[in-house]
Protein backbone atom coordinates (compact mmCIF):
# COMPACT_ATOMS: atom_id res chain seq x y z
CA UNK A 1 0.00 0.00 0.00
CA UNK A 2 1.65 3.19 -1.19
CA UNK A 3 -1.04 5.78 -1.94
CA UNK A 4 -2.99 6.86 1.14
CA UNK A 5 -6.06 9.08 1.18
CA UNK A 6 -6.81 10.86 4.49
CA UNK A 7 -10.22 12.53 4.69
CA UNK A 8 -10.09 15.47 7.11
CA UNK A 9 -6.31 15.19 6.95
CA UNK A 10 -5.37 18.88 7.19
CA UNK A 11 -6.42 19.22 10.82
CA UNK A 12 -4.68 18.50 14.09
CA UNK A 13 -4.60 14.70 14.10
CA UNK A 14 -4.65 14.23 10.33
CA UNK A 15 -1.59 16.40 9.75
CA UNK A 16 0.40 14.49 12.38
CA UNK A 17 -0.66 11.26 10.68
CA UNK A 18 0.75 12.69 7.42
CA UNK A 19 4.09 13.19 9.21
CA UNK A 20 4.05 9.62 10.54
CA UNK A 21 3.21 8.00 7.22
CA UNK A 22 5.68 10.07 5.19
CA UNK A 23 8.47 8.85 7.49
CA UNK A 24 7.62 5.32 6.40
CA UNK A 25 7.56 6.04 2.67
CA UNK A 26 3.85 6.46 1.98
CA UNK A 27 2.47 8.95 -0.54
CA UNK A 28 -0.31 11.07 0.95
CA UNK A 29 -3.32 12.82 -0.50
CA UNK A 30 -5.62 14.76 1.82
CA UNK A 31 -9.25 15.74 1.30
CA UNK A 32 -10.26 18.57 3.65
CA UNK A 33 -12.81 21.39 3.48
CA UNK A 34 -10.61 23.65 5.67
CA UNK A 35 -13.57 24.38 7.92
CA UNK A 36 -13.72 27.95 9.21
CA UNK A 37 -14.38 26.73 12.76
CA UNK A 38 -11.10 24.79 12.71
CA UNK A 39 -8.86 26.74 10.32
CA UNK A 40 -10.12 30.31 10.75
CA UNK A 41 -11.95 32.85 8.60
CA UNK A 42 -9.49 32.99 5.68
CA UNK A 43 -8.42 29.38 5.71
CA UNK A 44 -5.60 28.42 3.37
CA UNK A 45 -3.23 25.45 3.31
CA UNK A 46 -1.84 25.13 6.87
CA UNK A 47 1.89 25.88 7.18
CA UNK A 48 2.37 22.74 9.23
CA UNK A 49 1.10 20.40 6.50
CA UNK A 50 4.14 18.70 4.90
CA UNK A 51 4.96 19.95 1.40
CA UNK A 52 4.85 16.37 0.08
CA UNK A 53 1.12 16.16 0.85
CA UNK A 54 -1.28 16.68 -2.05
CA UNK A 55 -4.09 18.72 -0.48
CA UNK A 56 -7.48 18.72 -2.22
CA UNK A 57 -9.95 21.22 -0.80
CA UNK A 58 -13.41 19.73 -0.93
CA UNK A 59 -16.35 18.19 0.91
CA UNK A 60 -16.72 14.57 1.99
CA UNK A 61 -20.30 14.75 0.63
CA UNK A 62 -19.11 15.57 -2.93
CA UNK A 63 -19.82 12.33 -4.81
CA UNK A 64 -17.74 13.03 -7.93
CA UNK A 65 -14.68 14.29 -6.06
CA UNK A 66 -14.69 11.54 -3.44
CA UNK A 67 -15.06 8.83 -6.09
CA UNK A 68 -12.10 10.23 -8.05
CA UNK A 69 -9.87 10.31 -4.97
CA UNK A 70 -10.86 6.83 -3.76
CA UNK A 71 -10.20 5.38 -7.22
CA UNK A 72 -6.58 6.54 -6.96
CA UNK A 73 -5.99 5.33 -3.37
CA UNK A 74 -4.65 2.05 -2.01
CA UNK A 75 -5.95 2.74 1.51
CA UNK A 76 -8.17 5.30 3.22
CA UNK A 77 -8.09 6.89 6.67
CA UNK A 78 -11.53 8.38 7.29
CA UNK A 79 -11.07 11.28 9.72
CA UNK A 80 -13.52 13.81 8.19
CA UNK A 81 -16.02 14.70 10.91
CA UNK A 82 -17.66 17.54 12.76
CA UNK A 83 -16.44 17.38 16.37
CA UNK A 84 -18.15 18.76 19.45
CA UNK A 85 -20.37 17.11 22.03
CA UNK A 86 -22.17 20.29 23.10
CA UNK A 87 -22.51 21.82 19.65
CA UNK A 88 -23.91 18.58 18.24
CA UNK A 89 -26.88 18.88 20.59
CA UNK A 90 -28.22 21.93 18.70
CA UNK A 91 -26.69 21.49 15.22
CA UNK A 92 -28.32 18.11 14.70
CA UNK A 93 -28.84 18.31 10.95
CA UNK A 94 -25.31 19.48 10.15
CA UNK A 95 -23.61 16.89 12.37
CA UNK A 96 -25.75 14.08 10.98
CA UNK A 97 -25.31 15.22 7.39
CA UNK A 98 -21.52 15.57 7.49
CA UNK A 99 -20.68 12.66 9.75
CA UNK A 100 -23.22 10.07 8.59
CA UNK A 101 -24.13 11.01 5.02
CA UNK A 102 -20.51 11.94 4.33
CA UNK A 103 -19.42 8.49 5.49
CA UNK A 104 -22.10 6.81 3.38
CA UNK A 105 -20.88 8.76 0.35
CA UNK A 106 -17.29 7.64 0.97
CA UNK A 107 -18.38 4.03 1.35
CA UNK A 108 -20.34 4.04 -1.89
CA UNK A 109 -17.15 5.12 -3.65
CA UNK A 110 -15.18 2.39 -1.90
CA UNK A 111 -17.72 -0.22 -3.00
CA UNK A 112 -17.20 0.91 -6.60
CA UNK A 113 -13.42 1.21 -6.23
CA UNK A 114 -12.32 -1.19 -3.43
CA UNK A 115 -9.27 -0.23 -1.40
CA UNK A 116 -6.87 -2.55 0.34
CA UNK A 117 -7.65 -1.10 3.77
CA UNK A 118 -10.09 1.34 5.37
CA UNK A 119 -9.44 2.80 8.82
CA UNK A 120 -12.12 4.93 10.48
CA UNK A 121 -11.62 7.30 13.39
CA UNK A 122 -14.23 6.44 15.99
CA UNK A 123 -14.46 7.93 19.48
CA UNK A 124 -14.50 7.07 23.16
CA UNK A 125 -17.71 9.11 23.30
CA UNK A 126 -19.66 6.09 22.04
CA UNK A 127 -19.21 4.41 25.42
CA UNK A 128 -21.03 7.10 27.36
CA UNK A 129 -20.07 6.26 30.91
CA UNK A 130 -17.09 3.92 31.13
CA UNK A 131 -16.93 0.59 32.88
CA UNK A 132 -17.61 0.43 36.64
CA UNK A 133 -17.75 -2.10 39.43
CA UNK A 134 -19.90 -2.16 42.54
CA UNK A 135 -18.69 -2.71 46.10
CA UNK A 136 -19.03 -6.48 45.64
CA UNK A 137 -16.71 -6.42 42.62
CA UNK A 138 -19.45 -6.97 40.03
CA UNK A 139 -19.04 -5.18 36.68
CA UNK A 140 -21.62 -2.49 35.91
CA UNK A 141 -22.18 -0.84 32.54
CA UNK A 142 -24.87 1.26 30.96
CA UNK A 143 -25.56 3.36 34.05
CA UNK A 144 -26.48 7.04 33.79
CA UNK A 145 -26.89 9.80 36.33
CA UNK A 146 -30.47 11.08 36.79
CA UNK A 147 -31.02 14.80 36.23
CA UNK A 148 -32.48 15.09 39.74
CA UNK A 149 -29.18 13.82 41.16
CA UNK A 150 -27.14 16.23 39.02
CA UNK A 151 -29.26 19.19 40.15
CA UNK A 152 -28.19 18.36 43.71
CA UNK A 153 -24.54 18.45 42.51
CA UNK A 154 -24.14 14.80 43.44
CA UNK A 155 -21.76 13.79 40.67
CA UNK A 156 -20.72 10.17 41.20
CA UNK A 157 -22.58 7.19 39.79
CA UNK A 158 -24.48 5.25 42.42
CA UNK A 159 -26.93 2.37 42.47
CA UNK A 160 -29.30 2.18 45.41
CA UNK A 161 -28.57 -1.46 46.16
CA UNK A 162 -24.86 -1.32 45.23
CA UNK A 163 -23.67 2.02 46.60
CA UNK A 164 -21.18 4.32 44.86
CA UNK A 165 -19.66 2.69 41.78
CA UNK A 166 -15.88 2.57 41.18
CA UNK A 167 -14.64 3.42 37.66
CA UNK A 168 -12.51 0.86 35.81
CA UNK A 169 -10.57 0.94 32.52
CA UNK A 170 -13.11 0.59 29.72
CA UNK A 171 -12.60 -2.31 27.26
CA UNK A 172 -13.90 -2.52 23.69
CA UNK A 173 -16.44 -5.10 24.85
CA UNK A 174 -18.42 -2.50 26.80
CA UNK A 175 -21.80 -1.82 25.23
CA UNK A 176 -22.25 1.64 23.67
CA UNK A 177 -24.31 4.20 25.57
CA UNK A 178 -24.83 7.16 23.26
CA UNK A 179 -25.36 10.34 25.25
CA UNK A 180 -24.94 13.00 22.53
CA UNK A 181 -25.67 13.51 18.84
CA UNK A 182 -21.92 13.56 18.25
CA UNK A 183 -21.51 10.16 19.92
CA UNK A 184 -24.38 8.75 17.85
CA UNK A 185 -22.83 9.93 14.60
CA UNK A 186 -19.40 8.56 15.50
CA UNK A 187 -20.96 5.19 16.27
CA UNK A 188 -22.78 5.37 12.94
CA UNK A 189 -19.46 6.07 11.18
CA UNK A 190 -17.77 3.14 12.88
CA UNK A 191 -20.54 0.62 12.27
CA UNK A 192 -21.18 1.71 8.68
CA UNK A 193 -17.52 1.23 7.80
CA UNK A 194 -17.22 -2.15 9.52
CA UNK A 195 -20.52 -3.36 8.05
CA UNK A 196 -19.63 -2.43 4.47
CA UNK A 197 -16.08 -3.67 4.92
CA UNK A 198 -17.40 -7.05 5.99
CA UNK A 199 -20.04 -7.21 3.24
CA UNK A 200 -17.62 -6.35 0.43
CA UNK A 201 -14.49 -8.05 1.83
CA UNK A 202 -12.64 -4.76 2.39
CA UNK A 203 -10.29 -4.96 5.40
CA UNK A 204 -11.62 -2.35 7.82
CA UNK A 205 -10.51 -1.17 11.26
CA UNK A 206 -12.24 1.08 13.79
CA UNK A 207 -10.04 3.14 16.13
CA UNK A 208 -11.78 4.61 19.16
CA UNK A 209 -9.76 7.71 19.99
CA UNK A 210 -9.68 8.96 23.55
CA UNK A 211 -8.71 12.57 24.40
CA UNK A 212 -5.87 13.59 22.07
CA UNK A 213 -3.55 16.52 22.75
CA UNK A 214 -0.46 18.07 21.18
CA UNK A 215 0.73 20.77 18.81
CA UNK A 216 -1.47 22.14 15.98
CA UNK A 217 -4.73 21.95 17.89
CA UNK A 218 -7.30 24.56 16.86
CA UNK A 219 -6.98 26.92 19.81
CA UNK A 220 -9.81 29.23 18.72
CA UNK A 221 -12.34 26.42 18.34
CA UNK A 222 -14.37 26.25 21.58
CA UNK A 223 -15.76 22.82 20.64
CA UNK A 224 -12.43 21.03 20.26
CA UNK A 225 -10.46 18.94 22.78
CA UNK A 226 -10.34 20.01 26.40
CA UNK A 227 -6.57 20.57 26.41
CA UNK A 228 -6.84 23.05 23.53
CA UNK A 229 -9.72 24.85 25.25
CA UNK A 230 -7.74 25.14 28.49
CA UNK A 231 -4.71 26.38 26.52
CA UNK A 232 -6.79 29.07 24.86
CA UNK A 233 -8.08 30.31 28.21
CA UNK A 234 -4.63 30.39 29.79
CA UNK A 235 -3.04 32.13 26.80
CA UNK A 236 -5.58 34.89 27.42
CA UNK A 237 -4.86 34.88 31.18
CA UNK A 238 -8.28 33.48 31.98
CA UNK A 239 -9.04 30.49 34.19
CA UNK A 240 -9.97 27.20 32.52
CA UNK A 241 -13.67 26.53 33.04
CA UNK A 242 -14.50 23.05 34.33
CA UNK A 243 -17.95 21.52 34.60
CA UNK A 244 -19.12 19.64 37.71
CA UNK A 245 -16.38 19.47 40.39
CA UNK A 246 -13.37 18.75 38.18
CA UNK A 247 -12.86 15.25 39.55
CA UNK A 248 -14.22 13.51 36.46
CA UNK A 249 -11.59 11.18 34.99
CA UNK A 250 -10.44 11.01 31.37
CA UNK A 251 -7.66 9.39 29.32
CA UNK A 252 -5.28 11.76 27.51
CA UNK A 253 -2.99 10.50 24.73
CA UNK A 254 -0.25 12.42 22.93
CA UNK A 255 -0.88 12.84 19.21
CA UNK A 256 2.39 11.15 18.24
CA UNK A 257 1.39 8.02 20.15
CA UNK A 258 -2.03 8.04 18.53
CA UNK A 259 -0.74 8.44 14.98
CA UNK A 260 1.74 5.63 15.51
CA UNK A 261 -1.21 3.45 16.50
CA UNK A 262 -2.92 4.49 13.25
CA UNK A 263 0.07 3.36 11.20
CA UNK A 264 0.25 0.08 13.09
CA UNK A 265 -3.43 -0.52 12.33
CA UNK A 266 -2.73 0.10 8.64
CA UNK A 267 0.19 -2.33 8.55
CA UNK A 268 -1.16 -5.02 10.88
CA UNK A 269 -2.50 -8.22 9.33
CA UNK A 270 -4.53 -9.02 12.46
CA UNK A 271 -6.44 -5.72 12.72
CA UNK A 272 -9.10 -6.20 10.05
CA UNK A 273 -12.68 -6.28 11.28
CA UNK A 274 -11.62 -5.15 14.75
CA UNK A 275 -12.14 -2.05 16.88
CA UNK A 276 -9.43 -0.75 19.18
CA UNK A 277 -9.24 1.72 22.05
CA UNK A 278 -6.44 4.19 21.35
CA UNK A 279 -5.54 5.97 24.57
CA UNK A 280 -2.77 6.14 27.14
CA UNK A 281 -4.38 3.57 29.43
CA UNK A 282 -4.13 6.06 32.31
CA UNK A 283 -6.76 8.12 34.12
CA UNK A 284 -6.40 11.82 34.97
CA UNK A 285 -8.87 14.15 36.61
CA UNK A 286 -9.80 17.17 34.50
CA UNK A 287 -8.94 19.46 37.41
CA UNK A 288 -5.41 18.01 37.73
CA UNK A 289 -4.80 18.43 33.99
CA UNK A 290 -5.84 22.09 34.12
CA UNK A 291 -3.47 22.71 37.03
CA UNK A 292 -0.57 20.87 35.38
CA UNK A 293 -1.03 22.86 32.17
CA UNK A 294 -1.11 26.16 34.08
CA UNK A 295 2.04 25.22 36.01
CA UNK A 296 3.86 24.16 32.84
CA UNK A 297 2.90 27.48 31.19
CA UNK A 298 4.23 29.38 34.21
CA UNK A 299 0.72 30.50 35.17
CA UNK A 300 0.12 28.46 38.30
CA UNK A 301 -1.56 31.50 39.89
CA UNK A 302 -4.50 31.06 37.49
CA UNK A 303 -6.63 28.43 39.17
CA UNK A 304 -9.38 26.55 37.33
CA UNK A 305 -12.92 27.91 37.62
CA UNK A 306 -15.10 25.05 38.85
CA UNK A 307 -18.57 25.89 37.56
CA UNK A 308 -20.58 23.29 39.42
CA UNK A 309 -22.73 22.92 36.30
CA UNK A 310 -23.59 19.82 34.28
CA UNK A 311 -23.52 19.87 30.48
CA UNK A 312 -26.06 17.63 28.78
CA UNK A 313 -24.21 14.84 26.99
CA UNK A 314 -21.29 14.74 29.44
CA UNK A 315 -20.30 11.65 31.39
CA UNK A 316 -18.50 11.21 34.70
CA UNK A 317 -15.60 8.80 34.11
CA UNK A 318 -14.18 7.05 31.06
CA UNK A 319 -10.60 5.92 30.45
CA UNK A 320 -9.17 3.26 28.18
CA UNK A 321 -8.26 -0.36 28.58
CA UNK A 322 -5.65 -0.66 25.78
CA UNK A 323 -4.82 -4.35 26.26
CA UNK A 324 -6.24 -5.26 22.85
CA UNK A 325 -4.20 -2.63 20.98
CA UNK A 326 -1.06 -3.75 22.80
CA UNK A 327 -1.70 -7.39 21.98
CA UNK A 328 -2.87 -7.22 18.35
CA UNK A 329 -1.19 -4.04 17.12
CA UNK A 330 1.96 -4.03 19.24
CA UNK A 331 0.99 -0.55 20.41
CA UNK A 332 2.67 0.98 23.45
CA UNK A 333 2.26 4.65 24.44
CA UNK A 334 5.66 6.32 24.79
CA UNK A 335 5.01 9.98 25.72
CA UNK A 336 4.36 10.79 29.37
CA UNK A 337 1.81 13.47 30.20
CA UNK A 338 4.60 15.67 31.62
CA UNK A 339 6.77 15.46 28.49
CA UNK A 340 3.80 15.87 26.19
CA UNK A 341 2.66 18.90 28.13
CA UNK A 342 6.10 20.53 27.90
CA UNK A 343 6.15 20.06 24.12
CA UNK A 344 2.65 21.56 23.88
CA UNK A 345 3.63 24.58 25.99
CA UNK A 346 6.77 25.21 23.90
CA UNK A 347 4.52 25.39 20.83
CA UNK A 348 1.96 27.59 22.60
CA UNK A 349 4.57 30.31 23.16
CA UNK A 350 4.24 31.38 19.51
CA UNK A 351 0.46 30.97 19.20
CA UNK A 352 -2.48 33.35 19.41
CA UNK A 353 -5.91 32.17 20.49
CA UNK A 354 -9.30 33.83 20.29
CA UNK A 355 -11.09 32.73 23.46
CA UNK A 356 -14.67 31.86 22.49
CA UNK A 357 -15.38 29.60 25.47
CA UNK A 358 -17.83 32.02 27.13
CA UNK A 359 -19.72 32.43 23.86
CA UNK A 360 -19.99 28.66 23.43
CA UNK A 361 -21.12 28.27 27.06
CA UNK A 362 -23.85 30.87 26.49
CA UNK A 363 -25.05 28.93 23.42
CA UNK A 364 -25.56 25.88 25.63
CA UNK A 365 -27.14 27.82 28.48
CA UNK A 366 -29.73 29.59 26.34
CA UNK A 367 -30.83 26.21 24.98
CA UNK A 368 -31.13 24.65 28.43
CA UNK A 369 -28.22 22.30 27.80
CA UNK A 370 -26.47 23.07 31.07
CA UNK A 371 -27.95 22.22 34.46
Amino acid sequence: MTNILITGGAGFIGSHLCDELIKYGYRIRVLDNLSRQVHGEDATRPDYLPSQVDLIRGDIRDKFLVAKLVKEADAVFHFASLVGVGQSMYQLEEYTDVNVRGTANLLESIIQHPVRKLIVASSMSIYGEGMYQDRSGNLVQGSERPIAQLKMKDWELTMSERGVLTPLPTPETKSPSLSSVYALTKYDQERLCLMIGNAYNIPTVGLRFFNVYGTRQALSNPYTGVMAIFSSRLLNDRPPKIFEDGEQQRDFIHVSDLTRACRLALESKSSSGEVFNIGSGKAYTVRSLARLLAETMGKSQILPEITGEYRVGDIRHCFADITKAKTLLGFQPAVSIENGMRELVDWLENQLAVDLVDQAAEELKTRGLTV
